[in-house]
């Protein structure tokens, strides 16, 4: 790859990777490790490796990073490495988060156990695991209820376990705050895995959950990829609901096929066509949040293919960046969605806002005159989605 490859990836583009990523082992339900567990020292010539790919940062569970039966002896030496190595490198750590579900005592949940004294042990980790992401730098700490869930229905009232869940994020902001932390949270949806069914599946209804919390204000979303494609659901719709809301605090990108169990496959390795419109959407609204890539490499990889796996990340949504640009440049394109949103600018302020006279004119005024004429005007989206297509295909642009 030579040095004036535009698709080359710098700090600037504010690409994160989390230590469970490039640490991956390659374990899965079916088969041991194929590659070393992660350790203080692997982990260090890791982030030599993304900062000399060009990575910007680097996420973490607190265990991921400090084991967790650690005395607080060893946390702090653990820590105080870290940070060297963070410094040597340049990399920042934008986020963290807490493993409230590899330990069996959180087997049946976390913030929504029946036990008290599971919940109190969760809170007790979160609110050490906040400390080391302040600690650290994070300005954003995710919530992914893992464990948050039931296989059997009749061993939790959910309206019960909701309300628990409520009372632990009510309490972790009120942590926050107390200890003048600058930090968000945001919570990550997955419909199934490792629970038969996790409480609020999706990126909507976490949204919904976020307005029942005393300080809305201080908690959004951290939606992914392979969560929302497990339900089948269009992933860069969920994204726009919560960029819209005004609470995207995070992403989590990587790839996924639809309806399987989580794969979390290197970004854009499937769904090339839905991976493009999630980088159009974020790059058209100047998102400002990191690109953080929540993925492990497959399964055959040596410590060398993971290298590959980090890089190829980063440069497919270079690469989809570039493909951005070219589609707001492609005259073809670009004339077929002025026609489609050619708009009427006083039909349009009329429905903006609801008055008598607008309501009135709406109802008796505006009539069927053209409906016969609209109803069957062809749009022309075959030929959008060809021209998409082709775009992508590398035919078309330059």
């Amino acid at each position: 790859m030579s040095t004036g490859d535009r698709f080359q990836p710098v700090p600037e583009d504010h690409f994160t990777f989390g230590l469970w990523t490039f640490g991956n082992p390659g374990r899965d339900p079916f088969g041991d490790p194929v590659r070393p567990l992660p350790n203080l020292e692997s982990i260090k010539r890791w982030l030599g490796i993304l900062a000399e790919i060009g990575a910007y940062g680097v996420n973490l569970h607190d265990n991921d990073l400090v084991p967790f039966d650690a005395s607080a002896a060893e946390r702090d030496r653990i820590v105080a490495e870290f940070k060297k190595a963070l410094k040597d490198t340049g990399l920042k750590v934008p986020m963290a988060t807490t493993n409230l579900f590899s330990h069996p005592i959180f087997k049946d949940g976390a913030f929504t156990s029946n036990d008290p004294k599971v919940r109190a042990f969760a809170l007790h980790k979160t609110m050490r695991a906040i400390d080391l992401g302040v600690e650290l730098g994070a300005q954003v700490y995710v919530f992914w209820g893992g464990r948050e869930g039931t296989e059997v229905d009749a061993s939790k009232d959910p309206v019960t376990a909701l309300k628990r869940y409520r009372e632990c994020i009510n309490f972790l902001c009120e942590y926050c705050i107390d200890n003048g932390y600058q930090i968000k949270f945001a919570l990550e949806a997955k419909p199934n895995e490792p629970r038969g069914d996790i409480f609020l599946a999706t990126t909507g209804a976490m949204l919904a959950f976020i307005y029942t919390l005393d300080h809305p204000d201080m908690v959004g979303l951290n939606p992914e990829v392979a969560h929302e494609h497990m339900a089948g659901l269009n992933f860069s719709h969920a994204v726009a609901q919560a960029l819209e809301a005004g609470k995207l605090f995070h992403i989590d990108l990587n790839a996924q096929k639809l309806c399987r169990f989580d794969q979390d496959l290197r970004f854009g390795s499937e769904d090339l066509k839905g991976a493009f419109f999630l980088v159009k959407l974020l790059e058209d609204y100047n998102w400002p949040g990191m690109r953080h890539f929540d993925a492990h490499a497959y399964r055959t990889e040596d410590l060398d293919g993971v290298r590959d796996f980090c890089l190829g990340c980063m440069r497919t949504y270079k690469i989809l960046k570039e493909k951005v640009r070219q589609f707001h440049e492609d005259e073809e394109i670009q004339a077929i969605l002025r026609e489609l949103n050619a708009g009427d600018e006083p039909l349009e302020t009329r429905m903006a806002q609801y008055s008598r006279a607008n309501a009135t004119y709406l109802r008796d005024q505006f009539g069927y005159s053209d409906v016969a004429d609209r109803a069957t005007r062809g749009l022309g989206y075959e030929r959008l989605d060809q021209l998409v297509i082709e775009l992508l295909l590398g035919v078309r642009g330059s």
